[in-house]
């Protein structure tokens, strides 16, 4: 015992040992981090190129919580006595994106404005306003074991929600009223591991509320379906760049609320009500900052200019006489001329003004309004039996522009319209794009179930590939790299990004076999063994 402890003390190393010690290890950990972060470059490069609208103004881009992506304001079709009002934020969630999954952001009201005579204010406001909850802080899971129901102790993060009722006179709230209370937000779809039954989920975030309403709020199927290569010179400068939902896959944050007509409207006389929503963040002093604005789709994208966006989404619809000239002009139509000889329509384009800020005559203009963005909508006119994807233009007067539904498909209406449509210049412009993804339910609150995490390409067996060009799991050889075969004839820069953090990769590991050998033949040499 007395020899094996002065053996171990003759051998207990100096500070030039404790140095090349640490070098070994460093050295290791740098060249091991270097591959794997080279291997992650390769798919996610790629995938951030696709998000390029849902994103309307500077400011609001950055901040995805906060950002509307769309309205809808239709007469439920299994319920027409009432009108269904619903709202997406969060654009562009990848479905597998966590720990942190997607939610409402809690410093923030989500309001719901109804004008319900055509002066551009608001009568009613529904506000949402959410609440963080998690079960414990003591892991990086959001649900620690599979979660079958909303109140199951598995689910580690979820939030609840207030909906009030707010009434307007001249701008000023003179009452208020709790519509919900305290009600569970059904969570991110994480994955079939996590979340067997992903309906069942959604059914029991689908509430009763008072004033005879039925609430919803939680992750949904983006309903929005359209090729965003608009952007790319108005689908890449030839119409060769349409026919791709570029928005099929990924989910937002969604509220709906199903409230009788007769709550909405300022009577059966007059029927037409306007809808907007807006989002307020708490700042600084603790006020509320307008931030995100909304009512007809595709108007701040297509028709406010850079310099202006910003300030949209700060303002409200009865100041909206500031933006009159972008209507009436629109830069878009200029744009389909110059890029594809299409003639404009003459100017002033009072169309456009009655699409966008009056509604349309004798469809769903109030009497004596005042222009201002907003999606109006005829209650009086009931859901359609076969509902057509044009709305209006094809003689559906349950869509689009009168309110929106789910189906509608608002660019190719959109298009349509600013080519002259409502002025006799016919045309079948679109993006090829004329359906979802994924089918709408039948039932409240009629959006599609959201992709989960576990959808997408998954590894095979045997080595072979997903058909992305992502490198697979082969189940008797452990994880494979990702490299193609040599002989495969390609040669181009991904390869050789693939390469070389495999390389480094690899040669990490090797390094890091190394350093450990070195250091266990060390140990026992200290203990003279």
């Amino acid at each position: 015992m007395t020899a094996t402890r002065k053996d171990s003390k003759a051998a207990k190393p100096g500070k030039g040992w404790r140095s090349r010690r640490t070098v070994a290890v460093l050295a290791c950990g740098s060249l091991a981090t270097a591959g794997i972060a080279g291997a992650a470059a390769g798919p996610l490069a790629t995938r951030s190129a696709q998000a390029a609208s849902h994103r309307e103004a500077p400011q609001i881009s950055g901040q995805p919580e906060y950002d509307t992506t769309d309205v809808y304001a239709y007469q439920s079709p299994d319920k027409p006595d009432t009108t269904t009002l619903t709202v997406n934020w969060w654009p562009f969630a990848e479905p597998a994106g966590g720990p942190n999954f997607y939610k409402f952001a809690d410093d923030a009201q989500y309001d719901v404005h109804v004008d319900s005579d055509g002066d551009g204010q608001g009568d009613l406001i529904y506000r949402w306003t959410f609440k963080d909850n998690y079960r414990s802080g003591d892991t990086f899971l959001y649900n620690t074991g599979q979660v079958t129901s909303l109140d199951d102790k598995d689910l580690n993060f979820y939030q609840t929600y207030d909906i009030d009722l707010l009434r307007l006179k001249d701008q000023k709230v003179v009452s208020s009223t709790k519509v919900a209370d305290n009600l569970i937000a059904a969570p991110s779809n994480v994955g079939k591991a996590s979340m067997p039954d992903y309906q069942k989920l959604r059914d029991q975030a689908v509430r009763p509320v008072a004033g005879g309403a039925t609430s919803f709020a939680g992750q949904a199927d983006d309903p929005f379906f359209l090729d965003l290569r608009a952007f790319d010179l108005l689908y890449g400068g030839d119409l060769s760049e349409v026919g791709r939902d570029t928005l099929k896959g990924y989910n937002v944050q969604s509220v709906a609320l199903q409230v009788p007509t007769s709550t909405l409207r300022q009577s059966a006389a007059q029927p037409v009500i306007g809808v907007w929503s807006t989002t307020q963040r708490k700042n600084a002093s603790g006020g509320w900052s307008q931030v995100s604005r909304m009512g007809n789709p595709l108007v701040n994208e297509l028709v406010i200019p850079l310099k202006d966006k910003d300030r949209f989404n700060a303002s409200a619809p009865w100041n909206d006489a500031q933006f009159l000239k972008y209507v009436t002009d629109p830069e878009l139509a200029r744009l389909i001329e110059k890029i594809y000889g299409i003639k404009a329509p003459a100017l002033p384009r009072k169309d456009l003004i009655q699409a966008f800020l009056t509604g349309v005559p004798k469809l769903n203009q109030p009497p004596n309004v005042r222009p201002a963005e907003a999606l109006r909508l005829n209650t009086s006119i009931r859901p359609a039996a076969q509902p057509k994807r044009l709305g209006v233009l094809d003689g559906d007067n349950a869509g689009y522009p009168n309110g929106r539904r789910l189906a509608d498909d608002v660019v190719d209406i959109s298009l349509q319209v600013v080519e002259g449509e409502l002025v006799g210049q016919k045309n079948d412009l679109g993006d090829a794009v004329d359906a979802n993804d994924r089918p709408f339910g039948q039932t409240f609150p009629y959006l599609a179930l959201p992709t989960s995490g576990s959808e997408g390409p998954l590894a095979k067996k045997g080595g072979s590939t997903d058909g992305q060009g992502q490198g697979a799991v082969n189940q008797s050889a452990g994880l494979r790299t990702g490299l193609r075969p040599q002989d495969s004839g390609t040669g181009d820069g991904a390869d050789t990004v693939l390469i070389a953090s495999a390389s480094a990769g690899g040669a990490g590991l090797v390094l890091v076999g190394i350093g450990l050998l070195w250091l266990r033949a060390n140990r026992r040499a200290r203990s003279g063994r």
